[in-house]
């Protein structure tokens, strides 16, 4: 296969569904979470529960950066582009995400604060040495995916001598939540489907402690195919009584991933002791801060921004959403008060949010639809 249209092939498509049909046990249930939010979107996009058999459950997990980012974080996002006079740069997907009383980053550019969308942190680096005068911050945030372009950027600034750049660093860590989920309430669990691009970073190796608990693991692509291939190789995965790693993406996922972002990642963060995500609460060693060597590029420091924790809206399923816990269309807010529109969770804004893939392709779509 060489082509995207080739990996949307119907004919396959059915041909895979039929083999996973043929491969579960009748009386036996099979609950796998897709860990990333791409996964769900395209689940939901292409309609692939329909084509799955009935004791086959799909649940959406925590792999989307946004949603699992708290209030509080958001907040002081907010704070810093509005009380210290910067220009805050960050992607897209944050700008409508809500903080305290349905402030967003969006509102605050609208009430005068200069908040600027970016593609990427090379965009923000060109803005601080285009604006000397004034100080320019990145709002990071991610897993491993987006994590090395940020390492990047504090290692340019350092070399280039960027006194007016720093980061705001939100990126935390995928086998920490994988732990959390499997650890937290009792989501009979029986496989994952895990992240491609952050694989294609940290390998697969990170992955074996949980095929050592007893969970069947395949990395995917983000392809109708590349799904349903995994879903095949869980559910044999779990006939089988075998659980272990499996690579489903090796046309761009080496089993080792990419040393040399890890290495550049390695020099410019480290740990932090502990960090709060939303719907898991405050884990350990579960996100990076700025390392101490670029401690002059860490927003934080330089703006003073206390944490506080803040609790979810009130009514609204986010956290739930994120474990697993619930779908979005069991949220009562779901389609009512929250909306694209005018959201109350982060998980209806976010380009890979649970709530957002069902709003656009599931909410007319019934589990046993054509």
């Amino acid at each position: 296969m060489k082509y995207a249209s080739e990996f949307r092939d119907g004919k396959l498509a059915r041909k895979i569904a039929a083999a996973i049909a043929a491969e579960c046990v009748v009386d036996r249930s099979y609950t796998f979470m897709e860990f990333c939010g791409g996964h769900t979107h395209t689940i939901a996009r292409y309609g692939l529960e329909a084509m799955l058999p009935e004791n086959i459950r799909l649940v959406h997990g925590p792999g989307c950066p946004v949603c699992v980012l708290p209030v509080g974080r958001i907040d002081s996002a907010i704070e810093l582009a509005r009380d210290h006079g910067v220009i805050l740069c960050t992607y897209g997907d944050m700008m409508r995400v809500p903080g305290s009383h349905r402030a967003s980053l969006m509102k605050a550019k609208a009430g005068g604060a200069d908040v600027r969308m970016v593609w990427s942190t090379l965009d923000a680096l060109k803005i601080a040495r285009e604006n000397p005068d004034r100080e320019v911050a990145f709002l990071a945030i991610g897993f491993e995916t987006t994590t090395p372009p940020t390492a990047m950027a504090l290692k340019i600034a350092k070399a280039e001598g960027l006194t007016n750049f720093s980061v705001f660093c939100n990126h935390v860590l995928t086998p920490a939540a994988m732990r959390a989920i499997l650890d937290g309430e009792s989501l009979p669990l029986q496989g994952i489907i895990g992240p491609g691009h952050v694989s294609a970073v940290i390998g697969i190796e990170p992955y074996q402690e949980f095929a050592d608990r007893g969970q069947a693991i395949v990395v995917a692509g983000f392809e109708p195919l590349d799904l349903l291939q995994a879903i095949l190789m869980l559910t044999r995965q779990v006939n089988e009584g075998r659980p272990r790693v499996e690579n489903a993406y090796v046309r761009a996922l080496p089993a080792v991933g990419n040393p040399k972002a890890r290495e550049v990642i390695a020099e410019t963060m480290q740990l932090r002791g502990a960090f709060e995500w939303r719907g898991l609460g405050r884990l350990p060693d579960s996100a990076l801060c700025v390392a101490d060597a670029y401690a002059a590029f860490d927003a934080e420091l330089k703006f003073g921004l206390p944490y506080r924790a803040v609790p979810d809206p009130k009514s609204c399923a986010c956290a739930e959403v994120v474990r697993g816990l619930k779908r979005p269309e069991e949220c009562a807010l779901f389609g009512r008060v929250c909306t694209p529109d005018d959201p109350i969770g982060s998980c209806m804004v976010s380009s890979e949010g649970g709530c957002a893939a069902h709003w656009l392709y599931g909410r007319h779509r019934s589990k046993t639809a054509a």
